[in-house]
């Protein structure tokens, strides 16, 4: 018998133990790996790295352990990330309330949370607080004839934690979304020859990552605390300087220039960030892409090659951007590759390879799929989770997801999301986002005092709503991004992340809580 019972080890479900348990509360927590770490725990693959500073992509609620730890990057790697969740984890004591190895089946609310595990294992709790992660489900293959092939596969989304030795292999890649890209140009380095299999080109930043110097790293904890304000008030939750004017407003050759420097930073906001229409405007966002795709034309040396590398069926910035080290000059290397399978689709996996539509076969020895996640909703889709009157919550969002601040829903009664579809979420850095969350699901817990929240079907549907009309404002909704649900077949096209940003997104759940929390029942 437990206060709150918490679904995964990860980043989010790291805080939010420590912050439950600051409440008094006997909290547990399961976690379907062996290590704690969630998303850093599964994608090792190779060059996994995140797109967020390291001295931001990390915790601001322990001065101590800000001052304390020591990142070595600009752009943290995932052993490097997984090191520090691993610290958190021993330095507050966390370990002996997760329990490792443990997937959560099902979970079923009769005035508790009710909880099964895949081994049959039962618990129960007042609160559930759902911290499954919003990239944390792989998608699975979609091609035929994978059971046939006779060499290796791998999911860049479960990565074997020994690694993978692709020396003197034929290696064929399939997928260019981020963890295509940081994995590429590794694995073109040790492959005998490697095959890249793209559908869909996409923007990519160079990350110019490099060593922390002590004096950088120096400075960062001297004034952190006006850097972790700042990024609180942003809309991205990456520290940055607001853009005040709209592209339109220079001549050509001054719009250039900023985006040479917002390129030559290396930063996800560095040319997103540059003018306050590039995300609204389709013109506007134009010259954005334009610069990216000539940047694109510079480094890829084979005009034709330059072609297919640069995309034109999404504006910039309304697919994730990546950054990279080196993405775009592999393509440069003999031994590599680029199959534009949009124009000559795959067909089939087949014993020796794989084999496209038009009917050209390649044999390779290792399949690589970086293919990417059921977004945002997979991991919580993948529960049975059952609330009041056994609503199932797959049932409910069939159509697409509904839910209150991203935080609750409507029906499941004291259920808690961290960074749940219709929260800023993945459109902004996702350390900052899973604090103000799991700050707000504690201080909400405290007030309820043991009793019973849930979010009432009007207010649900007003902030529903509210998310879909902010992203229909933007260019968002003009691309087939996993933002969307597109990349699952079958998967409702909703914009399910809110576009309004983090600054003005903690106003509002601030503004919720100050009114006794507007929106939810609160029984006894």
């Amino acid at each position: 018998m437990f206060d709150a019972i918490i679904v995964g080890a990860g980043l989010s479900g790291l805080y939010a133990l420590h912050r439950l348990r600051g409440l008094g509360l006997r909290v547990k927590v399961f976690e379907a790996g062996d290590g704690v770490g969630g998303t850093w725990h599964w994608n090792r693959y190779p060059g996994a790295r995140c797109d967020v500073e390291s001295v931001d992509y990390s915790y601001s609620f322990s001065p101590e352990l800000e001052q304390e730890w020591i990142w070595t990057e600009r752009y943290p790697g995932q052993p490097e990330i997984l090191a520090y969740l691993d610290h958190v984890a021993d330095r507050f004591d966390l370990r002996r309330d997760i329990q490792l190895g443990t997937r959560v089946r099902a979970a079923r609310f009769e005035g508790r949370w009710h909880v099964t595990t895949e081994a049959g294992e039962q618990a129960s709790a007042r609160y559930l607080v759902m911290a499954t992660g919003c990239l944390s489900v792989p998608k699975p293959v979609e091609v035929d004839g994978l059971a046939s092939f006779g060499g290796e596969w791998y999911h860049t989304g479960r990565w074997p934690h020994e690694g993978v030795d692709f020396t003197g292999r034929r290696v064929g890649v399939v997928g260019t979304g981020s963890s295509g890209i940081q994995s590429i140009p590794i694995i073109a380095e040790q492959a005998g020859h490697l095959t890249v299999f793209q559908r869909t080109p996409n923007f990519s930043l160079p990350a110019f990552n490099r060593p922390l110097a002590p004096e950088t790293l120096r400075a960062v904890k001297a004034a952190y605390g006006e850097r972790r304000r700042l990024a609180r008030e942003t809309h991205s939750g990456i520290p940055a300087e607001p853009a005040v004017q709209s592209a339109h407003e220079v001549d050509p050759d001054e719009r250039r220039a900023r985006y040479q420097a917002g390129w030559e930073r290396g930063s996800l906001v560095g040319i997103l960030g540059a003018y306050t229409d590039l995300l609204i405007d389709r013109a506007a966002n134009d010259t954005a892409a334009e610069f990216v795709r000539s940047k694109i034309r510079e480094l890829v040396e084979d005009p034709a090659k330059a072609d297919l590398l640069s995309p034109r069926d999404h504006p910039f910035g309304t697919k994730r951007p990546c950054l990279d080290s080196g993405y775009f000059e592999t393509f440069n290397r003999d031994d590599v590759t680029l199959v534009d399978v949009r124009a000559d689709p795959i067909a089939q996996i087949t014993p020796k390879g794989l084999r496209t539509a038009a009917g050209a076969e390649y044999e390779l020895d290792t399949l690589v799929f970086a293919t990417g996640f059921d977004a945002m909703t997979g991991a919580l889709t993948a529960v049975d989770l059952r609330g009041a009157d056994g609503r199932s919550l797959r049932r409910t969002w069939e159509a697409g997801p509904r839910a209150y601040l991203g935080l609750a829903v409507a029906g499941f009664p004291n259920l808690f999301t961290v960074t749940g579809p219709g929260s800023p979420s993945v459109l902004s850095n996702m350390v900052v986002s899973i604090e103000q969350h799991v700050d707000w699901i504690a201080d909400c817990l405290a007030f309820l005092d043991g009793r019973t929240i849930e979010a009432t079907a009007e207010a649900q549907q007003a902030w529903t709503a509210h998310v879909a009309e902010v992203g229909a404002a933007t260019l968002y909704p003009t691309a087939d991004s996993w933002y969307m649900g597109a990349n699952v077949p079958g998967k409702p096209r909703v914009f399910m992340p809110y576009a309004g940003g983090v600054a003005l997104y903690r106003q509002l759940c601030e503004e919720v809580a100050a009114k006794d929390y507007e929106g939810f029942t609160i029984t006894r």
